[in-house]
């Protein structure tokens, strides 16, 4: 006879296995959209601006000195859907070697995009994620540094192995209300294998993720997409010693800064400037971290995590300019991304097809280490297909309060697709 202790202790530890993996199952699902539907009409209800001129663009950064938006854009609806690394569509490296993207400023008041136009840079250019930051040696406000993913084509391929593409980071520098950029220099290193996003601790500290070990479709990939455990990512940081180097592998060295993470994405600028915002993009969690003091080399230490009901791309951090008391304050992490991932393989190659998406908005709870999440946006890709990239841009209560009751806080949501037809605007309650 069996003894019953036994039997109802391995009854529980069942039921606790059940749970566990039931609890896994149900999260993954809900991050991938599974649960989700939009039926028919399920799109954005408030008034959505698009911005001209702003295809396929996949960062956003908001520039607070000037009161403009930095990006990075493909220009025309063909380059992406025929060459483009990060979703390991790697057909067409012949169209990719004569496609040059470009750097826009947004003006959040007139809603246009304006192109910069190049100095010094010739060659490709397929764009992804971008940092900006200022010029330390100009008056703040005066001229950033601009960094970018470029998603180059491997034209040294042995016997057709390797890598087919050899992306690389590109700097530039701008001078705030001109019309140019000027490139300073191209950056490749081995441990650049297949970067997403950028953040640059100053004009020569930089640190990019890898958001995949296999660059190529099949099997291995796809657990890495859905398997959590696949911690197979990285963070790798790059040390210049000259902002002027001719050769991309000059005056540089690099080190992994974060291993062993599953689906590293975007990055982001915290609360201060050792906290980086780094995304699982697939696992649907916004990860926080801090940078070795000092300006060296060193590991990111992870500090706390926030999980979300969608996949999560590039972070961005609001910081709250006319908080008058902790209670009042609105600061928060925006994350964009998609929210039917699960339908993305099917749709990723069709240039018509509509891919919804999902903004998030992640605060502390006053008064707690809990965080809050809200969904600030949401389109079932009728109005944005895909969504990469978000960033608040405040509205002065005080000039705002005819658009609404005493006390309301509104601000502007910038958001961006790397398949969206343009960058789009719309009003939000903070």
């Amino acid at each position: 006879m069996k003894n019953p202790v036994f039997v109802l202790i391995g009854a529980q530890v069942v039921l606790y296995l059940l749970y566990i993996v039931g609890s896994g199952v149900y999260r993954t699902l809900t991050v991938v959209g599974a649960l989700r539907r939009y039926p028919d009409g399920a799109f954005a209800k408030d008034e959505v601006i698009a911005i001209p001129d702003s295809i396929h663009c996949e960062d956003l950064h908001y520039h607070p000195q000037s009161g403009t938006i930095f990006t990075a854009c493909e220009d025309n609806n063909e380059t992406r859907f025929k060459w483009f690394p990060p979703l390991a569509n790697l057909d067409h490296p012949e169209l990719a070697a004569r496609s040059q993207g470009s750097l826009h400023v947004v003006d959040p008041k007139t809603m246009l995009s304006q192109r910069l136009e190049f100095e010094n840079f010739q060659g490709p250019f397929i764009t992804h994620g971008i940092d900006v930051i200022p010029d330390s040696e100009l008056p703040d406000g005066e001229a950033v540094y601009i960094f970018a993913v470029n998603h180059v084509p491997n034209t040294k391929l042995s016997d057709g192995k390797g890598p087919r593409a050899r992306s690389q980071l590109e700097v530039f520098h701008h001078i705030i209300g001109s019309s140019s950029a000027k490139h300073l220099r191209s950056i490749w290193h081995p441990l650049i294998r297949t970067p997403n996003d950028i953040f640059a601790a100053s004009a020569t500290s930089v640190y990019i993720t890898n958001d995949h070990y296999y660059s190529e479709h099949g099997p291995m990939r796809a657990i890495e997409d859905f398997y959590g455990g696949a911690k197979w990512t990285d963070v790798v940081h790059i040390q210049l010693d000259s902002l002027a180097a001719a050769e991309p592998t000059a005056g540089l060295t690099a080190t992994v800064a974060l291993d062993k993470t599953h689906n590293n994405n975007g990055l982001g600028h915290g609360r201060s400037e050792r906290e980086i915002l780094i995304s699982d993009c697939s696992g649907g969690v916004l990860r926080i971290g801090q940078l070795p003091a000092g300006s060296g080399s060193g590991n990111i230490t992870l500090v706390d995590s926030v999980k979300v009901d969608s996949i999560v791309d590039n972070p961005s951090y609001f910081a709250d300019p006319y908080a008058s008391n902790p209670a009042d304050d609105r600061s928060g992490f925006v994350v964009a991304g998609l929210s039917r991932a699960i339908d993305f393989s099917k749709t990723m190659r069709n240039a018509t097809a509509k891919d919804p998406v999902m903004v998030t908005y992640i605060k502390p709870s006053l008064g707690s280490d809990n965080w809050e999440t809200r969904v600030l946006f949401e389109d079932d890709g009728t109005k944005l297909r895909t969504a990469s990239a978000a960033v608040l841009v405040p509205l002065d209560p005080a000039a705002d309060s005819a658009d609404g009751a005493a006390g309301t806080r509104k601000a502007w949501l910038f958001v961006t697709g790397f398949m969206s037809t343009s960058i789009v605007a719309v009003k939000v309650d903070l």
